[in-house]
């Protein structure tokens, strides 16, 4: 990790860009007492938000007002983000998940500009980046991060059963683990109402086996041959493999059974191994060993039809009832730019990677951990909700419900697969019409 102080040069560059931002039309100049209110969630990396508050700092002297920012639960934003489009009052800048901007397109701001300019400053957006944040031509969140999961395992484990690669096939992955959860080493898997881990293993898991939640047109394509098969493997892998309380899961759930040893495997961000590393004296494995030496990362394995993954991409939204929009947007160029956002990506270690493809080039990823380096690249497998359809309103809304996910919780307490995947097309129709 790179520790972060304010240097001559890092200020020089950050004044230039407050500079840049004089000379656009939108000087810095705010009546005393004028406050930036942003609500993120609680990063999985306590470091990055300690980074954070020390760049809110940095940008209240070259902005000219003060900047906050408040941390919260995750799973806690959309009823933040609820009830403030509903009052016309809270944060000025609300962190936007998943494809959040499209349930939110009236409260949101246009920042088409901004995403203009941080597209052509930085490679360009990863499509889901993209998808997710622009809803009618227009992006109304600018795109900020991506978290990719990948599945966290223990080496030695696979190897006392002579499995020295990570299963390829769900198949495999089915076999491997019955052989392990026997031995008293689970597979951990949340099917919870959580906002990260549980629609990253649901989602994929449909699409692997050939299910869709819509057809190109947007129609509901549910209740199919494809999500029929996945809720079968569900229903198997789940009673062979798995620890079966993960029904209870959140996202730190798994994080916690598996550093504490109870669990073989799990689909998370980098966070498991990050912690594990800066905690190494005292996160042991049952031979008294630091467990991050026995941590590796592999992609979800492949289905009968493909190999896809799903990343939580993340971006800021500017609320349309801010009473300052021009510092919100002054702000967000300033964060989104390299130089703020580069301290914070050294933060995160990997666990967090760009929005954009030009940070797959940062030097970091030369001399990150070897167990680390797959999270480089892993956003270049995800599709979006509502495949096969466009991203939309209505599939954030299926999201929010978790239709997705508890149509596998169905299938892992054993309802017949059949009626777990009727179910879930009657709750599609319900709000797709």
């Amino acid at each position: 990790m790179t520790t972060r102080r304010i240097t001559r040069r890092t200020f020089v560059k950050a004044a230039a860009t407050a500079a840049a931002v004089t000379a656009a039309g939108r000087a810095p100049a705010f009546a005393q007492g004028t406050k930036l209110h942003i609500l993120r969630w609680v990063d999985f990396i306590p470091a990055c938000d300690v980074e954070l508050k020390k760049q809110a700092a940095d940008a209240s002297k070259l902005l000219g007002a003060e900047v906050q920012f408040e941390f919260i639960n995750a799973n806690d934003l959309q009823s933040r983000i609820t009830a403030s489009v509903q009052s016309q009052s809270g944060p000025d800048i609300i962190h936007m998940l998943h494809n959040w901007p499209h349930l939110y397109e009236n409260g949101l701001l246009d920042v088409s500009d901004l995403a203009d300019w941080q597209g052509k400053d930085q490679g360009g957006f990863y499509p889901q980046s993209e998808a997710y944040a622009k809803v009618g031509g227009r992006f109304l969140a600018l795109p900020h991060s991506i978290v990719p999961g990948l599945i966290a395992y223990r080496k030695s484990w696979f190897d006392e059963i002579g499995v020295k690669t990570f299963p390829k096939t769900y198949d495999d992955l089915r076999a491997v683990g019955t052989q392990l959860k026997k031995k008293g080493h689970p597979y951990g898997q949340t099917l919870g109402h959580t906002f990260g881990d549980a629609p990253a293993w649901a989602y994929p898991l449909m699409w692997n086996f050939g299910g869709q939640e819509t057809d190109r047109s947007g129609k509901t394509a549910i209740d199919g041959k494809g999500s029929v098969e996945a809720v079968k493997f569900m229903t198997a892998f789940w009673k062979d493999a798995c620890d079966e309380g993960g029904l209870a899961w959140d996202d730190t759930n798994n994080n916690r059974a598996f550093l504490g040893g109870e669990i073989c495997a799990t689909l998370n961000g980098a966070s498991i191994y990050i912690a594990a590393k800066r905690g190494q004296e005292k996160i042991k494995d049952e031979r008294g060993e630091p467990l991050v030496r026995d941590i590796q990362h592999a992609r979800l394995p492949a289905g009968p039809a493909g190999s896809w993954s799903y990343h939580t991409a993340f971006a800021h939204g500017v609320m349309k009832y801010t009473k300052n929009p021009k510092l919100a947007k002054d702000f967000l160029k300033w964060f989104h730019g390299q130089e703020a956002f580069g301290r914070w990506f050294e933060v995160a270690e990997g666990f967090s990677v760009g929005a954009t493809k030009r940070w797959e080039r940062h030097p970091l990823w030369t001399t990150i951990d070897e167990p680390m380096k797959g999270f480089r690249t892993a956003p270049d497998n995800s599709r979006t909700m509502g495949y096969a359809g466009p991203p939309s309103a209505k599939a954030t809304e299926v999201y929010s419900k978790y239709v997705i996910v508890d149509m596998f919780a169905k299938g892992a307490q054993a309802a017949r697969p059949e009626d777990a995947v009727k179910w879930a097309a009657a709750e599609l129709k319900k709000i797709y019409g």
